[in-house]
């Protein structure tokens, strides 16, 4: 898990501390019509840009529980070139909160009505790779999608720091359920 120094050096401003627990809420099938407005808009923002857009994250996957906040990922050429992709992002209403040069180039956005946690990673980016897939088996497999949610039920009951110890404290059932991916995939 990133300490409070990490989580402080990564985060453009203040880091918003959650002192509580999470809520959860059943699938919502608004919430694709929504990821399908979100796409257009950056997709209009970074016209004539070589990039890729997808719905990820928990709200992505029809029947699971998750955060009413939309998580997209976008892939351009290089997350590091922000001066390629920022200032359109900004300009459509997207707002950097992260930046993560050591893991991956990962850049953080956040944007509102609806909520959005925008992913930036570069086009060849592996850890951008892993989360395609790890959506794509949790929409196919019953099984493990069930075990997920009740992980994030169980862990959403604790209090929490940050919201980011919570997605951390679920890298044990995503590492099982990978494992899953290797062998029955």
């Amino acid at each position: 898990m990133p300490t409070d120094e990490y989580l402080q050096a990564v985060t453009i401003g203040t880091v918003e501390k959650l002192n509580g627990s999470i809520t959860l809420y059943p699938y919502d099938p608004a919430w694709p019509e929504q990821f399908q407005r979100e796409q257009a808009k950056i997709a209009t923002a970074l016209s004539g840009k070589r990039i890729t857009i997808e719905h990820v994250g928990s709200t992505s996957v029809p029947g699971l529980c998750a955060k009413p906040i939309l998580d997209i990922l976008l892939l351009v050429e290089d997350a590091a070139a922000e001066e390629h992709y920022l200032p359109a992002l900004e300009q459509a209403g997207y707002l950097l909160c992260i930046r993560e040069p050591d893991w991956y180039q990962h850049r953080l956005l956040k944007g509102k009505n609806p909520q959005v946690n925008l992913h930036v990673f570069s086009a060849d980016c592996e850890e951008a790779q892993r989360m395609l897939a790890f959506r794509d088996w949790l929409r196919t497999h019953a099984a493990d999608r069930e075990c997920y949610a009740a992980a994030k039920q169980k862990l959403a009951q604790r209090r929490w720091t940050y919201v980011q110890n919570y997605a951390d404290a679920k890298t044990e059932v995503i590492a099982e359920i990978f494992c899953h991916m290797q062998t029955d995939g």
